[in-house]
C-alpha cells in the first residue's frame, strides 16, 4: 500500500474559498464590499461635518479609517490568494472582524452622541451626523455578521 504524499506547505487554504469574482457571491466573503462602502461613507461624512467634540469624532474617524484599510488588505489577500500560506487565516479573519465589530459599536455610539449634541446647531451638520450615525451602525452590523459567518462557516 503506497503512502500518501503530504500536501505542500502552501496548501492550507480551505477548499470552500472561491477564487476571483466568485468570492463576492459566497456568504462570509460577500460582506467585504458593503463593509468597505459603508465604512467609507462613515469617515467621509464625519470628515464633512464641523467637529463639535474632537475626542468623540476623532475616535470615529480612527476606527472607520483603520478598519477600512485593514479590511481592504483582507479583501486583497483573498483576491490574490495570500491566505493560502497560513493555516490559521480564518481564525485571524474572524477575530479581526469580531474585534472591529466591537470597536465600530463604540464608534457608532459616540457618533450618535455627537449627533445628539449637534442637534441644537446647524441643520446641515445635524443631517450629516445623522447619516454618519446610520452608516456606522450598519457597518457595525456587517462586521459582526462577517465575524459570526466566517466563524461558523
Amino acid at each position: 500500500m503506497a503512502a500518501r504524499d503530504p500536501p505542500p506547505a502552501t496548501s492550507y487554504a480551505p477548499p470552500e474559498v472561491p477564487a476571483g469574482a466568485a468570492l463576492f457571491l459566497t456568504i462570509p466573503f460577500a460582506f467585504f464590499l458593503p463593509e468597505l462602502a459603508f465604512g467609507c461613507w462613515v469617515w467621509i461624512l464625519v470628515a464633512a461635518t464641523q467637529v463639535a467634540n474632537p475626542l468623540l469624532q476623532g475616535w470615529v474617524m480612527y476606527v472607520s479609517l483603520t478598519s477600512f484599510l485593514i479590511s481592504l488588505m483582507f479583501l486583497l489577500s483573498y483576491l490574490f490568494g495570500f491566505y493560502k500560506r497560513f493555516e490559521s487565516w480564518r481564525v485571524l479573519d474572524s477575530l479581526y472582524h469580531g474585534t472591529t465589530g466591537i470597536l465600530y459599536m463604540s464608534a457608532a455610539v459616540l457618533q450618535a452622541h455627537a449627533t445628539i449634541v449637534s442637534e441644537q446647531g446647524d441643520l446641515k451638520n445635524y443631517s450629516i451626523n445623522t447619516a454618519a450615525s446610520f452608516f456606522a451602525f450598519i457597518t457595525t452590523l456587517l462586521y459582526i455578521l462577517h465575524a459570526f459567518s466566517i466563524y461558523y462557516h
